[in-house]
């Protein structure tokens, strides 16, 4: 969903603390390296590779939804899987 961002929108989300972008969603998968683990069993299968990049767990894109700030955008997109983490 695309909403025009105006002085007014940018003003209630700062005041009521809107969030709308992926770090701030469940279904996101930020790259981190590869000592992700835990490391009490000593095994990183399940680690990260180093260097990847951030991704949607559902496979969304998440290039226009990834920048928490409003100042500089004309627009916002609200992605329809967000869900707060």
């Amino acid at each position: 969903m695309i909403h025009h961002l105006d002085d007014r929108l940018r003003e209630e989300a700062r005041r009521y603390r809107l969030v709308f972008a992926c770090p701030d969603c469940a279904s996101f998968d930020p790259a981190e390296s590869d000592d992700r683990d835990d490391g009490d069993d000593g095994d990183d299968r399940d680690a990260a590779p180093a260097g990847r990049a951030p991704r949607c767990s559902l496979g969304y894109p998440v290039a226009p939804h990834v920048s928490r700030s409003l100042d500089d955008r004309d627009e916002v997109i609200f992605c329809k899987a967000f869900e707060l983490r």
